[in-house]
Parts: C-alpha cells; structure tokens; sequence
C-alpha cells in the first residue's frame, strides 16, 4: 500500500485564537473538506493545507515542522503551511478567488474586467510562490513512490512543480469547479494560460466532476498549448508526456448525511421552522452568496410566481438560506446587499399580518439548513454556472418526497436533470413556471423522482470517489 498525500488550500480544522491566547479548534468549513475529511483519515492520508487565520498561524507555530497531529492535536496526520499574510492574500483572493474562478465560472463584465497589469504580475508571482510552498511541502513529506491528491483551482501549478523534485510520486489533479471553454479561457494573459495547463499536465490523472468539464479542459491544451488530444482515449499529449483525463462525479454518503440530520439540534429547528410557517408548502434554497449561486433571480422567479398565482398566497413559504461568502470582496458584499434588498421587496409587496411569504437567514448554521432540507417540498438549485452542487444531492436524500428545480448549468444535472424540473437559469419566467409545476405535481410522482434523484446523487460517495482516483494512478 503506497502512502497518500491530500493537498488543498483549506484543511480538515481551523483554530480560533481566544482573548486569553488560547486556542479552540473545529471542523473545517467548505463542500471539499466535508467529503475529504473522513474519506483522508479512514485512508491515513497526510493531509496538506494552508493555515488561513491568526488561529491557525498560531498552532502551527507551536507545532514541530507544522505538523499538528504531532503537536499533540486530534486532527489526522496533518501539516499546515504558514504562508505569509501577503503572499496568501494575492495569491487566495486576487488570483484564486478574483480571477480563475471567475474564470471559470464565466462571470466578468467584460466591457470592464478584466484588466492583466503590472499589478496583476505581482500577484501572479504570489500565486506561484504560494504553490511552490506546497509542492516543496509535498515533495519533503512524500515517501518513494507515494500517491498524492491536489485538490483544486488553487493548487493549479502544484502538479508539474512536484514532477520537478520528485518524479517518482504519482501525482492527481482535481478540479472541483467548472472548467472554461478556449474562447473565455482566453481572456488571461497568453502566458498564465499555458502555465496553468501545464501545472495540471504535471499530474498522471486530472480529474473533473462532469465529462463536459474535462472536455473543456483538453479543449484549452488544444488550442493554447497545441496540445495532442485523443478524444476517445481521454488523454492529452504535451512536451513528452502523458495525462489522462478522469470523470469522477462526487456524490454524497447517504447513511451519514442522514445521521447527521436526525441529530437533536436538527430536530429542534424542524420544530421552530415548522412553528415558524405553519403547514404551508415550502420551497427551500441553500447557497452561500457567491456569485454563481444566482440567488436574486431565484427570488425574482419567486416573485413572479406569486404574481401570477395569487391562488398560492398565504399558502406558501419560501426559505432562502443565503450564507455570506467572501466578503473581503466587494463584488461579494454589493451582491449579498442585492440578495437582501431583493428580498426585502418581496416583503413589503406580499407580507400580511399573517403570512411571511418569505424567510431569508444569512447566518450559517448548518443544522439549520439539515432541518429545512427535510421540510421541503420543492428544492430550488438554479446556479448560472456550477462545477457540482452538493445541494442537488443533498436535498433529495434528506427529502426524497421533494421537487428539485435544477439548472441546467450545475454539474449535478448530468446526474440529476432527468429526474428533476431542468431550468435555464438566466430565464426567470421559466423558474418560475417550474416553481409552480413543482408545488403541483402529484405526490407518487414526486416521490417517484426523489427516489431516483437519491439513488443517482448517493452513487459515488467520497470514499469510493477519493478510491477511483487512486485506482485511476496504479
């Protein structure tokens, strides 16, 4: 049994430094940690990440090496890399979060960004260095032969840097977001697009959550790098070497997700939902207030399905849980203020004294969000552009007698969308017809779709996904 290596810029714990100088540690946050965390200590993988906070700075200071499980912590074999402050900034929010995932997930104005200055370069150079870190990291703590797993957008340059000082490691890539087609792809500098390419060319395996996200990438080797591509073979040729291209749909492990949801803290906020709404029906939505999420035209469709179907006033509830996300940007704090004033309009044109035709909680509480899972009578997913969506496959099995309103452009919906209410998601009107078509459709038929919408987003759990990307480096 060869010794794995995880990589990712977010770890499986975070610490909290207290007023006194002590330190608490939790649970790491994120969709990616969730699905990794048990599936990389059940596997005694040693686990590589940054620390992101004061907190997490302050234990790997106190930790030999940075390595905490070391240090006396119960966190798996574990070392965290204390990157500096202003290298992890540019590197994390201007090139990772500013600009390969808006990449990514198409979102620029481009009458007005992006703009590649002498600024940009600067940042660009944080990037770098920040995956050199990694990659030296990984290339110190790998025995011979060891499989290693990097995770993401943000560890693009990892791979072919990790080839350089130790090429007898077996190196996966994964990206857990879409992946841009040529055309949008090339809107970075010619150089940044061919350096990122060949960072993820340095692995044996790059894997992508859909084939239409892998397609995308060996359509970019093709057209920037001149890359040979095969297609058929899923694999992509480039400077004497190799990589095959992997589909591994992440999905959701049933049985725990359940235990988890039958906790007493969820119970508890099944009640006071429910004493909150009444016997009302209930559409329900869980993001973050990421851009992608496309959460003020779901409150827009909500808003025009109540104008055209007064017959439902007073007798449905929309939950919208919308969970601030990166609020050091101000793209994501203008549009989290959208999302409230959106919001706030549905209020004050539909309220009564007796009737909130509309909850929206912006405080992460994901208990909570388990129990309003179970509540629901129709789950409305409408992202603009998604690499998954883990609250596609989530929702079906906390609720198997739901009705999923799904974009089109979630990666979920190559698994999903023949089995659920399928919608553009920039066409408001549509959304919410299917708004309507979910609230209305017979019960055997909506209990006919979740079991099948449950069995397709349980069919790949973490532990067997991380097992096929490994199998996939033999």
């Amino acid at each position: 049994m060869k010794a794995i290596l995880v990589a990712s810029n977010r770890g499986p714990v975070s610490f909290t430094l207290s007023e006194d100088g002590s330190l608490s540690m939790r649970r790491g946050g994120g969709g990616l940690v969730s699905g990794l965390s048990a599936v990389a200590r059940d596997m005694g993988a040693l686990w590589v990440c940054a620390a992101l906070s004061d907190g997490d700075r302050g234990a790997v200071r106190l930790a030999p090496g940075g390595r905490l499980d070391q240090a006396g912590y119960d966190t798996g074999a574990l070392r965290m890399l204390d990157i500096p402050p202003a290298t992890f900034h540019r590197a994390y929010n201007a090139v990772a979060n500013s600009t390969l995932w808006f990449v990514h997930h198409l979102l620029y104005d481009t009458p007005n960004r992006p703009h590649f200055d002498a600024r940009f370069r600067r940042e660009w150079e944080s990037y770098q260095a920040y995956n050199e870190a990694f990659a030296m990291a990984l290339a110190e703590e790998a025995p011979h032969e060891a499989r290693v797993m990097v995770q993401d957008y943000h560890l693009s340059l990892v791979p072919a840097m990790l080839r350089g000082e130790r090429p007898d490691l077996r190196v996966a890539h994964f990206s857990h977001t879409p992946w841009a087609p040529p055309e949008y792809f090339a809107l970075l500098p010619d150089d940044v697009a061919a350096e990122l390419l060949e960072g993820i060319l340095g692995s044996d395996h790059a894997g992508f959550l859909t084939e239409r996200w892998g397609t995308a990438f060996m359509d970019c080797c093709r057209t920037v790098l001149g890359a040979s591509v095969d297609p058929g073979a899923r694999t992509v040729t480039h400077a004497g070497r190799t990589t095959r291209i992997g589909t591994h749909s992440l999905g959701v492990d049933g049985k725990a997700l359940w235990a988890r949801a039958g906790e007493p803290d969820v119970e508890s906020h099944m009640a006071a939902l429910r004493a909150q709404v009444g016997d009302r029906r209930l559409i329900v939505r869980i993001d973050r207030t990421e851009l992608s999420k496309n959460i003020v035209r779901g409150l827009i469709a909500y808003r025009e399905f109540l104008a055209a179907h007064p017959e439902w006033h007073g007798r449905v509830t929309h939950l919208a849980f919308a969970y601030p996300s990166r609020h050091d940007l101000p793209e994501y704090r203008e549009y989290t203020a959208a999302v409230q004033r959106c919001a706030k309009e549905i209020e004050d044109e539909y309220a009564t004294e007796d009737w909130d035709p509309l909850i929206l909680n912006v405080d992460d509480d994901y208990p909570r969000s388990l129990a309003a899972y179970r509540l629901a009578d129709v789950l409305l997913v409408n992202p603009i552009r998604d690499g998954m969506n883990l609250v596609a496959k989530e929702g079906p099995i906390l609720s198997p007698g739901s009705a999923l309103v799904l974009s089109r452009e979630a990666g979920a919906a190559a698994e999903l969308g023949e089995h659920a209410l399928t919608v553009n998601p920039y066409d408001v009107s549509a959304t919410a017809a299917a708004l309507h078509e979910g609230l209305t459709m017979p019960e055997g038929e909506r209990s006919r779709r979740g079991g099948l919408l449950a069995a397709a987003a349980t069919a790949l759990p973490p532990h067997r996904w991380f097992a096929e990307q490994l199998d996939a480096l033999a």
